[in-house]
């Protein structure tokens, strides 16, 4: 009887114990399936176009603030990035059809003007979605996508090279206009 007894508690004890091990365990994404990740501020929408340049990018702290300005410079160094390499296309396709005699002087000529336009441009650039989010353990996600009309950086492109006489005397805005159109035409 005794021996019937201390293995009923056994038993018993064994199942209390698996049933309670088992009810502490997380279930883990991996266990679950796919999950969906959800970033705000993507998507087409968002990408560069025939007439705007885009960028989206995201920044995460602790601080709200600093979460903002982290995702706002991520976003405006991709934008600087893909507008810098677009001119950079232009220039060379431009010179190329113009045939300058010069050919390298004057695109690295042209291509420190565009980093200059570029940065100088940056600061007109417009907040076309934003979000925020905070995370349980208290830190801030911020997302966001900013744009850039492509006119405006020709039109800036343009007016920078005015500035240069040796170049003006060679450069033709329309011809130039039509390879940059014929460019972001592209990325429609």
């Amino acid at each position: 009887m005794k021996k019937l007894n201390t293995l009923a508690i056994a038993v018993a004890a064994s199942a209390f114990m698996l049933v309670g091990c088992k009810g502490s365990q997380q279930i883990t994404p991996a266990q679950q399936g796919e999950v969906e990740i959800v970033e705000y501020c993507t998507g087409s929408e968002f990408n560069t176009d025939k007439d705007h340049f885009r960028a989206t990018a995201t920044g995460e702290s602790l601080s709200r603030e600093t979460a903002k300005k982290m995702s706002r410079s991520n976003a405006e160094d991709r934008l600087a990035r893909s507008i810098e390499a677009t001119l950079e296309v232009v220039t060379d396709n431009y010179v190329n059809s113009t045939k300058f005699n010069n050919k390298e002087e004057v695109t690295e000529t042209f291509n420190n003007m565009a980093r200059t336009t570029v940065s100088q441009e940056l600061r007109g650039a417009i907040i076309i979605c934003e979000r925020l989010t905070q995370k349980p353990d208290g830190s801030f996600v911020s997302y966001i996508a900013i744009e850039l009309s492509g006119e405006q950086i020709a039109q800036a492109y343009n007016e920078r090279l005015s500035q240069d006489e040796r170049i003006m005397a060679e450069y033709n805005y329309e011809n130039f206009k039509q390879t940059f159109e014929e460019e972001m035409n592209k990325r429609k």
